[in-house]
């Protein structure tokens, strides 16, 4: 008999809320992505990297085959455009945890779409899919998140101080996690 945990990413959820609406990714989202992955707040804060169209074709085309992983495309409600990704990945099934991260596109910012796409696939990570933890990494310049991370109710555990040059400065990565059963939405 499979657990939970065994299936967490299986299933490839849609998950919906008042703004935003959660879905698998295609082939074709990657000419949006292509936008996201490239904008200067999100390579500042993810530390970037180089991609080519193909390369993002093959990428957000092979996301709903991975068992291994939870990729979902960042809708925005109102208009149905793309503005970004939420990501599981890191998944450590033994353990019932698996790591956060996200982009938010410019068009996509300032306006919620990223606190609630988080809330979405966090209580979709501890209800349905049956982790334990989630955790996430965050550098300290990168205040938005940060408060954005606290108020989904995730802790800081740590600092790994003086972790990435960039810009010509040294910048600490702040070390977060959520438990199931400590999150805001426990029962």
């Amino acid at each position: 008999m499979t657990t939970p945990a065994e299936t967490a990413f299986t299933h490839k959820p849609v998950l919906t809320g008042e703004k935003v609406l959660l879905r698998p990714f295609t082939e074709e989202d990657a000419v949006v992505m292509a936008g996201v992955v490239t904008d200067p707040e999100v390579e500042r804060f993810t530390s970037g990297g180089t991609f080519t169209l193909e390369r993002l074709r093959a990428w957000y085309g092979s996301r709903a085959a991975q068992t291994d992983r939870l990729d979902l495309a960042v809708t925005d409600r109102a208009t149905g455009e793309l503005v970004g990704e939420v990501v599981l990945n890191e998944w450590e099934p033994e353990h019932g945890c698996a790591t956060f991260r996200t982009a938010i596109g410019a068009r996509g910012r300032g306006r919620g779409l990223g606190s609630e796409a988080l809330r979405l696939v966090v209580r979709y990570a501890f209800e349905s899919a049956g982790l334990h933890r989630i955790q996430l990494e965050a550098y300290a310049d990168n205040e938005r998140a940060l408060h954005v991370y606290a108020k989904a109710g995730f802790v800081v555990e740590g600092v790994r101080r003086q972790a990435e040059r960039w810009d010509g400065r040294w910048r600490d990565a702040v070390l977060m996690a959520a438990l199931a059963d400590e999150w805001p939405g426990a029962a």
